[in-house]
């Protein structure tokens, strides 16, 4: 595939200029969701490396309502890209983990913020889905396209129960499917470098959703936060955390594992630098974006070359 953006995957502005035509803001906020293995229903104090925040730490301010927190960050967004279009993204804890009437109260409250919303993007656990609510999703994705992220993180069980995910594999398979078979767009979340986890497993999760009908990914490196669980576990274990150069190295190869029709939305971490203890080179996003393509230009690596 050839990318008119120079780029050798197949990215998230590629994706939109092709589906939209027009510059698409992604408006991420917090609606103030919990998580079932938060709550007690499955655990307690959620995946050790999720923040107080529920990953959430980069969306509005939990303290104003959502109207609120949409208009603040699309004049952000207005000033940066005059005349954009916004994809509000519920991005803090587990966005499905409420019952069907408050949900559909959300969403489309949501949805008549702006005419220049073009759909809406919900970021979840599979095991926060159930029949009703799918089919729900459905009827809404009718109407307004309607993007579903679902936490995965790692194929690996032992590596699941070590960060307590507390959902399962299994589960993870069917929700994809239901969500497929009612036309909506699944996107998944994996960490690269996770504790004890080799190169080759972080690949074999590439593998993985290659088998899968996914539209896209987003693939980080592991943050070791304050006041997090896993923050605790590096104290205590000291666990090897990725280089740079090591991430680059990684990234390159998943990508080139990669089927070339999957999207990828996401190829590095963001964090506050209130919070974050390490890496501290994630801090750069802008050059850990820049030495994942220089090394993809200087292997002439492009996105599902090693499927050929």
């Amino acid at each position: 595939m050839i990318y008119s953006n120079n780029k050798h995957y197949y990215s998230l502005s590629e994706y939109y200029k092709n589906k939209y035509n027009k510059k698409i803001a992604k408006v991420a906020l917090n609606a103030n969701f919990t998580c079932p293995n938060k709550d007690g229903s499955k655990g307690f104090g959620g995946c050790s490396y999720c923040s107080s925040l529920g990953s959430g730490d980069m969306a509005g301010d939990i303290n104003k309502s959502l109207k609120e927190q949409f208009f603040d960050i699309a004049k952000i967004m207005d000033n940066k890209w005059p005349n954009c279009y916004y994809i509000p993204y519920l991005q803090a804890n587990s966005n499905t983990y409420k019952p069907l009437k408050d949900l559909k109260n959300i969403y489309e409250d949501i949805l008549n913020f702006s005419n220049k919303i073009v759909s809406l993007a919900i970021a979840t656990r599979s095991d926060c889905l159930d029949f009703e609510k799918i089919e729900y999703l459905g009827e809404l994705n009718k109407k307004i396209p309607i993007q579903i992220e679902l936490g995965l993180q790692t194929i690996s069980e032992t590596t699941a129960k070590k960060i307590n995910r507390c959902s399962t594999i299994e589960d993870f398979i069917l929700k994809v499917k239901l969500l497929r078979a009612k036309n909506i767009e699944v996107v998944v979340h994996i960490i690269n470098g996770l504790p004890y986890e080799t190169k080759e497993m972080m690949i074999d999760n590439i593998k993985f959703l290659n088998n899968l009908d996914i539209q896209g990914i987003k693939i980080h490196s592991l943050l070791i936060l304050k006041n997090t669980k896993l923050y605790l576990d590096y104290l205590n274990e000291n666990f090897k955390i990725l280089s740079l150069e090591e991430y680059v190295d990684i990234i390159c190869d998943q990508i080139g594992f990669l089927n070339e029709n999957i999207v990828i939305h996401r190829l590095a971490a963001d964090a506050s630098f209130d919070t974050l203890v390490t890496p501290l080179w994630t801090r750069k996003k802008f050059v850990v974006m820049n030495e994942i393509d220089k090394e993809l230009r200087k292997r002439n690596i492009f996105q599902g070359d090693y499927l050929k």
